[in-house]
């Protein structure tokens, strides 16, 4: 896997594309679309885990796996539009609602996992770039890498707002014990069942393209 860090790989979205110009665009066009709805689907397969106001969902499944499926630019594209349209009131966020939503739901509890979501498609795709995805080992380093750099924004933010008017001093000793309590521990073990879905599926499906070209 040593050529995988110096070499530019092409990445699963671009399989089968000869295409240019405005073929080009509308290929990538779809990819975005899809990508924008499995986002929204994803984010709304969710599981409560109380006390925390952020639930166990499906999205950091297909954050990172749309960043090592369609590499770094053409992800970002799609997280960006996944993120307009929320900005613009579109129920498309676990806890986005019809009463809830655009840029006042952003700037809450989930807010800095949203910014971790554009940070760790671009790790994704930079990663796939290099060959990673099609190794279960690299691709669960990446996955792994991926997850930090999605939680460190995420909980950093809820710090924030725990520290200016969330925290609950009768139930939690500290500020940090409470953001730790609502913004990471529950989500270990399920992300770490994500984690190695994604890092058998990615090189199960490189495998299947090889098998197709023979």
């Amino acid at each position: 896997m040593a050529q995988g860090m110096t070499q530019a790989w092409p990445v699963l979205a671009e399989v089968g594309s000869q295409s240019d110009g405005a073929a080009r665009l509308a290929r990538q066009a779809m990819f975005v679309a899809l990508g924008v709805a499995a986002l929204a689907v994803s984010a709304k397969v969710q599981v409560p885990m109380w006390p925390s106001p952020v639930p166990v969902t499906l999205g950091t499944f297909a954050v990172l796996s749309i960043g090592a499926a369609y590499g770094a630019r053409l992800g970002l594209v799609t997280i960006g539009a996944y993120l307009l349209l929320g900005a613009l009131g579109a129920d498309v966020f676990a806890g986005s609602s019809a009463e809830k939503n655009g840029l006042v739901y952003m700037m809450g509890t989930t807010g800095g996992y949203l910014v971790g979501y554009a940070l760790a498609t671009a790790l994704l795709g930079t990663l796939a770039r290099r060959g990673w995805d099609r190794n279960v080992g690299w691709m669960a380093l990446a996955m792994l890498l991926g997850n930090v750099v999605l939680y460190v924004p995420g909980v950093a933010w809820l710090h924030v707002l725990v520290v200016n008017g969330l925290f609950q001093p009768d139930t939690y000793a500290t500020a940090w014990d409470q953001t730790l309590v609502w913004g990471l521990t529950p989500y270990l073990v399920g992300d770490a069942m994500k984690l190695a879905l994604a890092a058998l599926l990615l090189p199960a499906l490189w495998k299947l393209v090889a098998a197709a070209r023979l």
